[in-house]
């Protein structure tokens, strides 16, 4: 069936050719005050001006929506049509009508809603977690948001390509390896918490401010460095056999890892030099260097480096296990399947980079004499200049010179914007997507900004049938605290993700025992799961993405507001009005629409196509939020004013109907935002 809105659209486009032989879009939408009508059209305006033009006599708007109205045949669907203020033309629909397109989707799952008649393939990048680190709070948005669009994707109709693309190689994979070894050669010399000590030393450093005791600690760490690295030269005496025993285990292994991080993000590893002892004789390697050195051995394979593959594909694994069981209590549809992360990429890095450095500009400049996409700068780095159509730099530094793309380093390492490109690449070639969506936050805008202007430079992104491609970033702001800070666990770290939802459903559950003191452990659980995780999730998806916003455990468990638990209890407050009814209305049963709470209800479930189409198009899952919290205030509403039990036939039967229709239409919205919906809270 089709929505008010297009229904409206094409008649008014007919009052619009009749009265003036002109094709404009009639601009319909949703009344703001419901006084004047259901919808209005703005399109009176905007004629009257092209008629101005056209005839070059001056014509008034209201006198240009007369000529509309006079035209209009809305037929019974319409119970008045009228004009207001400079040329507004309302339509308030007929009840009858209402009544009788509601009739039509009573038996309908989809409540009327049809599938995109052109569907597409679109792959959604989202989630990404980080390998040796559990999903702290900040991986929360990304997850949910991405989840949340493919799903509303997937509703329409659109083939949904799920690609969780994890860091899983390159910079990652050295610090990991790195870690353990220093874990191990602590453990060989006696000193088994030296990692996590000095990890959280670095850490209260940092937090401190406190240089002089970063400083002792960099000194620390690159003694004993060169005195494990001089105890065992080639790594065969203690670290490979202690390798072979090793079980990853992330409580160990995360520490580990940032304890490299941050050992070689200090300003004083830059200065400091390390000798590796190696098969040719000595090797000088910088403190701040050595992750990158033990990747380029890592990526030159051989027998000698098998070991620390083979643990590195455990920590992987792990790290992958961990967040799999995030996405089960989160009610995401990720997968394992999913998982597509940048080491898949690795073999295809310098083939991408090659492929662009043959492809030809569109058009050259001063500023690109090679007249190729990618060229090699003057330290041998390869690098993207990207133009616009007048030849003019898309970016810029603060200088004001043209701002490269990095695509491979001058010492031949490639960076995440190389896997980008060629992830980018397998997903228009590979799976013959129409489109590509990203999910991060909004740090990284410019980065794809320039990743997309480069693709579409070297011409990736024209699909075999000519069409281009849609590329579509999808940025976020950040959780904050009430005290407007990122939101830290009292050492001052970052909150683990799995400890968030364990405190969600803790809280949830006293909120639902004191409601609900008979419920068994067994229902109290249940329904603590899913109002604790459903308050997390809507929290953050109710808000407009672009936003920061601030985390707070009394407004997200509220039961009154714009809240996971007032929705869900909604939906619940209905089943138990079909609990005490014995059953919903019979097959026979008709609605009828007297009383203004049964109208405002009718048509707000009758626009829930309009409001799907405003957030696919925009990518805003709180377009929906907004919707469902504006359905659940009118049921409220006519709970409050039109008894359905006690009502006489055939009343009861229409308001039971009413009913049905409600929670269907609460169930598809929640359902796509993958929250729970009890039937008993």
């Amino acid at each position: 069936m089709q929505t008010i809105v297009h229904q409206l659209e094409h008649v008014f486009r007919n009052a619009i050719r009749a009265a003036f032989d002109l094709e404009a879009d009639p601009l319909i939408g949703a009344s703001q005050n419901q006084t004047f009508g259901d919808y209005q059209s703005n399109a009176a305006m905007g004629l009257a001006k092209r008629l101005a033009e056209k005839t070059g006599q001056k014509a008034n708007p209201r006198a240009v929506a007369e000529r509309i109205k006079a035209k209009l045949d809305l037929g019974p669907m319409a119970q008045e049509v009228s004009i207001a203020g400079p040329g507004f033309i309302n339509v308030r629909l007929s009840p009858a009508w209402l009544a009788q397109q509601l009739q039509q989707i009573v038996a309908d799952p989809r409540v009327g809603i049809e599938p995109e008649a052109a569907p597409q393939t679109v792959v959604v990048d989202y989630s990404g977690p980080n390998i040796a680190k559990q999903m702290h709070v900040g991986h929360l948005r990304s997850t949910i948001i991405g989840d949340a669009i493919s799903r509303l994707l997937e509703f329409q109709g659109h083939e949904v390509i799920r690609q969780n693309h994890v860091g899983d190689w390159g910079t990652q994979f050295g610090m990991v390896i790195l870690g353990i070894w220093h874990l191990i050669m602590a453990q060989h010399r006696g000193e088994p918490d030296y990692v996590t000590r000095l990890n959280q030393t670095f850490e209260a450093a940092r937090a401190n401010r406190d240089e002089a005791l970063r400083k002792r600690l960099v000194e620390e760490v690159y003694r004993k460095h060169q005195a494990d690295l001089d105890a065992d030269p080639q790594g065969e005496r203690i670290f490979v056999p202690a390798m072979k025993e090793f079980v990853p285990n992330l409580e160990k292994v995360e520490p580990a890892y940032k304890f490299v991080n941050a050992v070689e993000e200090a300003p004083e590893s830059e200065q400091l030099m390390l000798t590796r002892h190696t098969a040719n004789g000595p090797r000088q390697v910088r403190l701040s260097r050595v992750s990158n050195d033990v990747i380029a051995m890592l990526q030159a394979g051989g027998p000698e480096n098998e070991q620390e593959e083979k643990v590195w594909e455990q920590v992987r694994q792990a790290s992958l296990d961990e967040a799999q069981k995030i996405y089960e209590r989160l009610g995401v549809s990720l997968g394992p399947v999913d998982v597509r992360g940048e080491s898949w990429y690795r073999n295809q890095l310098a083939e991408t980079v090659e492929e662009l450095r043959r492809a030809a500009h569109p058009r050259t400049s001063s500023l690109d004499r090679f007249g190729r996409i990618a060229v090699e700068d003057s330290q041998g780095a390869v690098v993207v200049f990207q133009f616009s159509p007048e030849g003019q730099p898309l970016f810029r530094n603060k200088e004001g010179e043209p701002l490269p793309f990095l695509i491979r380093k001058s010492d031949g390492a490639y960076l995440y914007s190389t896997t980008d490109l060629a992830a980018l690449r397998y997903r228009v070639a590979g799976l013959h997507a129409n489109r590509l969506i990203y999910v991060t936050d909004a740090r990284q805008s410019l980065h794809f900004d320039m990743l997309f202007a480069t693709v579409r430079g070297a011409s990736w992104t024209r699909a075999v049938d000519g069409h281009e491609i849609i590329l579509d970033h999808v940025p976020f702001g950040s959780i904050t605290g009430e005290d407007g800070k990122p939101i830290k666990t009292r050492e001052g770290g970052s909150v683990k993700l799995a400890a968030l939802l364990d405190e969600a459903v803790a809280r949830a559950k006293d909120v639902v025992r004191d409601k609900r003191p008979d419920f068994s452990e067994e229902q109290l659980a249940a329904v603590a799961n899913a109002v604790g995780i459903g308050a997390v999730k809507y929290a953050d998806l109710s808000k407009d993405r672009v936003s920061d916003y601030v985390f707070s455990w009394e407004k997200m468990l509220a039961l009154d507001g714009n809240t996971a638990p007032y929705l869900q209890y909604a939906h619940a407050r209905i089943q138990s009005i079909f609990r005490k009814a014995g059953g919903k209305a019979g097959p026979s049963a008709q609605i009828i629409l007297e009383s203004p709470y049964e109208l405002a209800i009718a048509r707000h479930v009758l626009r829930l196509g309009e409001l799907l189409a405003v957030a696919a198009r925009d990518l805003k899952p709180h377009h929906l939020c907004t919707y469902l919290y504006e359905l659940a205030t009118k049921f409220s509403g006519f709970f409050e004013n039109c008894p359905v039990i006690q009502s006489e036939e055939p009343t009861r039967s229409s308001r039971l109907l009413i009913c049905e229709l409600t929670a269907r239409t609460l169930e598809i919205g929640l359902d796509l935002l993958g929250i729970e919906h009890p039937d008993e809270m």
